[in-house]
């Protein structure tokens, strides 16, 4: 009920914003109010493009091509990694030129208000780009179908029940993170814990425990 909640209001106020079919960056530090802002997006009909926020001197590029490639017309963060982020985006005027919009910092009042899209199985649901590490990052068309077609082949092929509970570490913007450890616990109905990727390098024995 609460993700329900959270998700309605960021789709309210995308919404409201008249981006309804338009493209949306998520650059959320790893947390809960990534999986908030996705279902958002999917609550909008608002098309989501999970990459990770800059860091200086590293990712500003890579994620600048993929913010031009998609044609992303909003970037949605927390409050505070928006502000951290400000300084940097001189050197990304593409970044600079988006709509920026705190998820974390909406009121709760604004999930009262949300109105369903009209959303079909053909409708785009999100864009899974590669991480760009040997190359110019490129992304892959994903519709609601293609999710629930592959969540039922996942939940065929794994057994996977109620009973089952799962532990990710995995990026939420990477696409094994963003299908293994959130979509299919919830089309599966499964329990699953997730961590910090950085909880997990600091010291791998934490995953297993």
């Amino acid at each position: 009920l609460e993700l329900d909640a959270k998700a309605r209001s960021i789709a309210t106020e995308l919404t409201r914003r008249r981006l309804r079919g338009e493209r949306a960056l998520l650059l959320y530090p790893p947390g809960l109010d990534f999986i908030s802002a996705f279902f958002g997006c999917l609550y909008a009909g608002v098309v989501a493009v999970p990459a990770y926020p800059p860091r200086r001197n590293r990712h500003m590029g890579r994620i600048e091509s993929i913010s031009d490639n998609a044609q992303a017309k909003v970037a949605l963060t927390v409050h505070s990694e928006m502000t951290r982020v400000k300084g940097m985006l001189d050197d990304g005027p593409h970044l600079k030129s988006l709509e920026w919009l705190a998820t974390d910092r909406l009121p709760e009042s604004l999930a009262d208000q949300w109105e369903m899209p009209e959303i079909t199985g053909d409708t785009l649901a999100f864009l899974q780009y590669t991480s760009g590490s040997t190359g110019t990052p490129k992304g892959v068309i994903l519709t609601h179908s293609n999710l629930m077609h592959n969540s039922a082949l996942i939940s065929y092929a794994f057994e996977m029940t109620r009973s089952v509970v799962g532990a990710f570490w995995l990026p939420m913007y990477h696409d094994m993170g963003l299908i293994g450890g959130i979509l299919q616990p919830m089309y599966s109905g499964c329990p699953n814990v997730l961590m910090s990727p950085m909880a997990f390098l600091q010291k791998p024995y934490r995953w297993l425990r």
